[in-house]
C-alpha cells in the first residue's frame, strides 16, 4: 500500500529490524509520509505472535508445576517407608539390625516331691508329732457325720496299749510310740491307734501279722464309758509309710456288734479315712517345706 507515489518503488517498513537498519520511507520523490496501514497490520501481527509465547509459556509452566507436585507426592510417598526403616535419625545414629529378641537357655522344673518319701523312713520324717497333731480339735466331721473327741493317750510303750496279739507283734518289729484317740457318735464309740515305726517294712509286716486277733485298747474318758472290753467289737489294721494304725470300734453299751450293724462299720471307715489323711499330710506339709528351701 502506498500513499501519493510518484513512481518509483516504495520503501518497506520491517517491524522486526531496529530503526537504525530500516530503508528510508522513500529513495526518490516521496514525501517521507509513512505507510501506516503497513506498521498497523505488522502490530497487529507482533501482538498475536507474543500472545502465543505468552501461552505457550504458561502451559510449559503448568506442565512444569504439575510434574514438580507429582514427583513431591511420589516422594512424600516414599516416605511412608512400608519397610519400616526410620527416616528421621540423627546424623550420628544407625538403623539396628536383626532382632532384640533376647532368647534364653530351655529349661525344666524339678518333679515334684513324693510325700510318701518323708512318711516312709524315721530319718526323714522329722516334723512334730503328737495326738494333737494327729487328732486336732473337738471334734471330727466326716461327710453328714460329726463325731465328739473324748480322750487321747500317747506312749511310748506299745504294748501297753494294746490287746490279744498285738502287744507282741508291736514289740517285734521295734514299735517306738503308740498315740490313742477316741471318737463317738451317739451310742457308737471308736478308738483309733497309730503306732510308729523306723521303717515303712516294719509298719507293714505288723499291718500283716495283725490282721486277726490284734486290737489297739479302747480309750474311755471324757464322758465315755469302757466299751469293747468283754463284748465283740470290729478291728481294723492297715498301714501307711511308717505307720501302722488300728480302730477298735463298738458300742458304749456293751451290745456285742453284729454285720447288720451298718453304723459301726460306717465309724471304722471314717477314722481309717481320717488317719490316714492326717499321716498322708504330714508327708505333704515336709515335701513343701523341703521343695521350698
Amino acid at each position: 500500500m502506498s500513499y501519493g507515489g510518484q513512481g518509483g518503488p516504495q520503501s518497506q517498513w520491517d517491524p522486526w529490524k531496529p530503526n537504525s537498519q530500516q530503508q528510508p520511507w522513500n529513495s526518490g520523490g516521496d514525501d517521507g509520509t509513512p505507510d501506516w496501514a503497513a506498521l498497523a497490520e505488522a502490530s497487529e501481527s507482533r501482538n498475536k505472535r507474543r500472545r502465543l509465547l505468552f501461552i505457550g509459556g504458561g502451559a510449559v509452566a503448568t506442565i512444569a508445576v504439575g510434574t514438580a507436585v507429582a514427583m513431591a507426592v511420589v516422594s512424600a510417598n516414599g516416605d511412608n517407608n512400608a519397610s519400616g526403616t526410620p527416616t528421621n535419625l540423627p546424623a550420628s545414629a544407625s538403623v539396628p539390625r536383626g532382632s532384640a529378641t533376647p532368647s534364653f537357655a530351655p529349661t525344666s522344673a524339678p518333679p515334684p516331691l513324693d510325700p510318701r518319701d518323708f512318711i516312709n523312713t524315721a530319718q526323714k520324717d522329722k516334723a512334730p508329732i503328737s495326738a494333737d497333731t494327729l487328732f486336732p480339735g473337738t471334734q471330727l466331721t466326716m461327710g453328714n457325720t460329726v463325731y465328739k473327741k473324748g480322750a487321747t493317750a500317747d506312749t511310748t510303750s506299745c504294748a501297753s496299749a494294746a490287746g490279744g496279739k498285738l502287744p507282741q507283734i508291736l514289740t517285734a518289729n521295734g514299735c517306738t510310740r503308740l498315740i490313742r484317740a477316741t471318737y463317738t457318735d451317739g451310742g457308737v464309740a471308736a478308738t483309733v491307734g497309730v503306732a510308729l515305726f523306723a521303717t515303712q517294712d516294719q509298719a507293714t509286716k505288723v499291718k500283716n501279722q495283725a490282721a486277726k486277733n490284734a486290737m489297739v485298747r479302747s480309750l474311755p474318758g471324757k464322758g465315755v464309758k469302757d466299751f469293747c472290753n468283754s463284748a465283740i467289737c470290729l478291728t481294723t489294721a492297715n498301714s501307711v509309710g511308717r505307720y501302722a494304725y488300728f480302730t477298735t470300734v463298738g458300742f458304749t453299751n456293751g451290745k456285742n456288734v453284729t454285720k447288720q450293724d451298718t453304723q459301726v462299720f460306717s465309724t471304722g471307715n471314717d477314722l481309717q479315712q481320717f488317719t490316714f489323711n492326717q499321716i498322708y499330710r504330714r508327708g505333704q506339709a515336709q515335701a513343701s517345706a523341703a521343695a521350698n528351701r
